[in-house]
């Protein structure tokens, strides 16, 4: 076991670990570690505790001290400079004809390096504005493409829910998104209704697909054959959520449907689980949807 504190450098940023070195740091005070890029300024968000080896990623980098006040007064220069310099990079973004989106810019704490992220349909050729900006700004130039995604959680937004997009708001890591996950779901597939801000699957279905997992395992599927209190018929929908099924009985000539709890019935024999057709479900545009989210993972 291993000794760590959980540092962040972005409001909802990944977690990383580091040796707390000694000190007892409490959730949310300020620290000056040492990472692979440099010296950075966080913030605390996992108190000191002990993990196992299998969940660091070596080698472990040491908390150099809790940040003084001269520290969080560098870092506050370091952003109003980081405004500066996204103003002029957009500046000369547009000199240079760059069919590029400037997303941030950022300052590493000991100014050894000025990052700016970007979005872009394809490769972009962005050599002599390299040149430009580190003629400008006398430190080490450092461009990267990020996702659509990546692009959403640091600009902000809100979803269909009404609520401040997920990714923006708690979601520290970008998690892997099926179309399964909607299938199970009970959701339309037309992609306009399943995709965030960001044009991807949204992150939302995620959140609850472990509870429909372990109540879809004890729940018949459409087409079963079951055993109820007021005879034997076939399950035609199910209510996941509430475990409610919705069973066709014969009646005599004619036929009855009645809703059971899923306590309350025994499978005879299970049918097999069938996708709704939706004819307004664009397959190839459904298709694209997942394979950029795999791509934005990459």
């Amino acid at each position: 076991m291993q000794e760590i504190v959980g540092v962040k450098f972005k409001k909802l940023g990944k977690i990383y670990f580091f040796n707390p070195n000694g000190l007892v740091l409490e959730k949310g005070q300020n620290v000056i570690v040492e990472t692979a890029r440099g010296i950075e300024y966080g913030e605390i968000a996992i108190t000191n505790g002990r993990v196992t080896e299998e969940k660091i990623v070596a080698p472990l980098k040491d908390v150099i001290r809790v940040a003084t006040e001269e520290d969080t007064k560098t870092f506050l220069e370091n952003e109003k400079r980081s405004a500066e310099a996204f103003k002029t990079c957009e500046e000369k973004i547009k000199k240079h004809e760059l069919d590029m989106k400037l997303i941030d810019v950022e300052y590493t704490f000991d100014n050894s390096k000025l990052l700016f992220y970007f979005t872009a349909d394809g490769r972009i050729d962005f050599r002599d504005l390299v040149k430009e900006l580190a003629a400008i700004y006398k430190t080490r130039i450092e461009l990267r493409q990020i996702g659509v995604r990546d692009e959403v959680k640091m600009l902000g937004g809100y979803g269909m829910c009404g609520r401040e997009l997920c990714c923006c708001n708690h979601l520290s890591d970008l998690n892997p998104v099926s179309i399964k996950m909607a299938k199970e779901q009970g959701l339309s597939l037309n992609p306009t209704k399943i995709s965030g801000v960001c044009g991807r699957l949204m992150c939302c279905l995620k959140h609850e697909q472990e509870v429909y997992e372990e109540k879809l395992s004890r729940l018949p599927s459409a087409g079963s054959i079951v055993k109820t209190p007021e005879g034997t018929g076939t399950v035609e929908e199910v209510e996941v959520l509430k475990e409610l099924v919705k069973v066709k009985l014969q009646s005599e000539d004619t036929f009855v449907r009645k809703v059971f709890k899923n306590s309350e019935i025994e499978i005879i024999k299970s049918g097999k689980r069938k996708e709704k057709y939706d004819p307004d479900v664009n397959m190839k545009e459904l298709k694209a949807l997942e394979e950029g989210f795999k791509r934005d993972d990459m």
